[in-house]
């Protein structure tokens, strides 16, 4: 079985965030696929085979599998369109489907765009969000109150955390075992922290220890629920907006992100992917 090791949302051929996809005759049982996972050692593995006029796929983290991941899509669009063309490609999730477009923008590079499930937010109970602040040694005097602490979905639930100061996104720390803890009372699939670096930027970290990682270094699915609750709040910010990751990891991630104005409708993330080692 081959896997296609695929850095998504790379910045300038560096970085990004590794993915193993797997193109499938059939799709595997679920506890194969999550050896696999285990296996490749990504924080995502998506697997897909084909299915009545698109792609079935499914994601799984080295722990469990997840409803949907916006890098290991973006990863997915990237092979698909190395093995069929530019185009776009209609994507089957565990619940509803996306599309994912394939554009070339040079002879050798490709642009991979997905269109996310529809959006919702709402805001997170005050003691919870205590709770997980404390976590991170955070307290409610380090998020900035333009913007409401909130749960947020787009495929995938996340927390929106944003910080009134970049220093606290960098030096970010937390107890691993707690903080998994609380996000599993929610079923969080990461918590995003951010910091506004402008109305068109913002710095992004992503913990994910519901599937046994520390940090994300790229999370499609955190920028498009992140969008759909800036959307959601009336953010005077501006559409396209650029969320960049990883950087505190020594992997840096680009990610635009556009929205149109309708409440709940599907959201843009874009990216540039590149080859990592590939093995079978």
């Amino acid at each position: 079985m081959k896997i296609n090791r695929i850095s998504a949302f790379s910045c300038k051929n560096v970085g990004g965030n590794p993915a193993g996809i797997v193109i499938c005759d059939d799709m595997p049982v679920a506890k194969e696929m999550l050896k696999i996972a285990k296996d490749v050692g990504y924080s995502e593995t998506a697997f897909l085979h084909k299915y009545n006029d698109g792609w079935r796929i499914r994601y799984f983290s080295p722990e469990v599998e997840v409803p949907f991941c916006g890098h290991a899509t973006i990863a997915a669009g990237y092979v698909l369109g190395e093995q069929d063309g530019v185009g776009s490609y209609k994507l089957y999730l565990n619940d509803g489907s996306i599309g994912v477009s394939v554009e070339r923008t040079t002879s050798e590079s490709l642009y991979i765009s997905l269109n996310s499930p529809q959006t919702f937010s709402e805001p997170a109970p005050s003691k919870y969000v205590i709770e997980i602040l404390k976590g991170f040694d955070l307290s409610n005097n380090d998020v900035n109150l333009d913007f409401p602490v909130h749960f947020a979905s787009a495929g995938a639930k996340h927390l929106i955390i944003v910080l009134k100061k970049h220093e606290k996104l960098t030096t970010m720390s937390y107890d691993f075992e707690v903080v998994r803890n609380l996000m599993a009372q929610e079923q969080l699939t990461t918590i995003n922290l951010l910091w506004q670096a402008s109305s068109n930027q913002f710095h992004s970290r992503n913990p994910f220890p519901p599937g046994g990682v520390y940090e994300d270094p790229a999370t499609g699915a955190a920028a498009a629920a992140l969008a759909g609750y800036l959307r959601d709040i009336s953010w005077l910010g501006s559409s396209p907006f650029e969320v960049l990751q990883g950087e505190d990891m020594g992997s840096p991630s680009r990610l635009l992100v556009e929205y149109q104005p309708e409440i709940g409708t599907s959201i843009k993330v874009s990216g540039e992917s590149r080859h990592l080692v590939e093995q079978s």
